[in-house]
């Protein structure tokens, strides 16, 4: 009997609010440097670490990037942490991912910064055996030290890390500065049709 290829499917999660080439970036360099099949986004309803992050509806959000990147082939969203609602805990979506994709490699993408934390994720010792991680660096930068977690799986990826944030995007918008450069193009015609983030406080 032949081998079957266990499919390698990496997943990146965020607020995305809005999009930016910084999301992008990370998750091309991972498809490419570690031979993904296949690459999915996984928009959060509300990030447990950052409550207050959240702007924009999910509906936005999603149409957002929906817009950067439904030209690319190697890219998909899933939107089972919007439906989910409430805070978008990691390991309540690798066990959705895992009963979808039971034979499957999958891996979740985080920033090299993120190291240093992962023991204070919820359930990490589970999570740990659900999905692999790949970590973010800039090429050169030394690996940032992990606590010792049972079964963790870690591999780097060196990133073209951007120092963007959409923090920063969103006050770009409120100032009617320009999000070129920063946004892709058919995001930020949906950021100028819908109005967003003119009225931040």
């Amino acid at each position: 009997m032949p081998t079957v290829r266990r499919v390698k499917i990496g997943f990146l999660g965020g607020s995305f609010d809005p999009v930016h080439f910084g999301h992008l970036l990370a998750a091309q360099d991972a498809f490419e440097q570690h031979h993904l099949d296949r690459l999915v986004l996984v928009p959060a309803a509300q990030a447990p670490l950052k409550p207050t992050d959240v702007q924009s509806s999910s509906e936005d959000r999603l149409a957002m990037l929906r817009a950067a990147v439904e030209w690319d082939k190697r890219f998909e969203i899933s939107d089972v942490e919007l439906r989910r609602g409430g805070v978008s805990y990691t390991i309540d979506s690798a066990r959705h991912f895992r009963a979808l994709y039971p034979k499957d490699e999958l891996y979740w993408i985080i920033g090299g910064d993120q190291l240093p934390k992962l023991h204070l994720w919820l359930e990490i010792e589970a999570l740990a055996q659900l999905v692999e991680f790949i970590f973010l660096e800039r090429p050169g930068f030394p690996v940032k030290a992990a606590q010792q977690i049972p079964g963790l799986k870690l591999h780097r990826c060196d990133g073209h890390l951007l120092a963007i944030s959409s923090t920063e995007l969103r006050e770009r918008t409120r100032r009617s500065l320009s999000l070129d450069y920063f946004v892709p193009h058919k995001a930020i015609v949906y950021i100028r049709q819908q109005g967003l983030y003119r009225d931040m406080a």
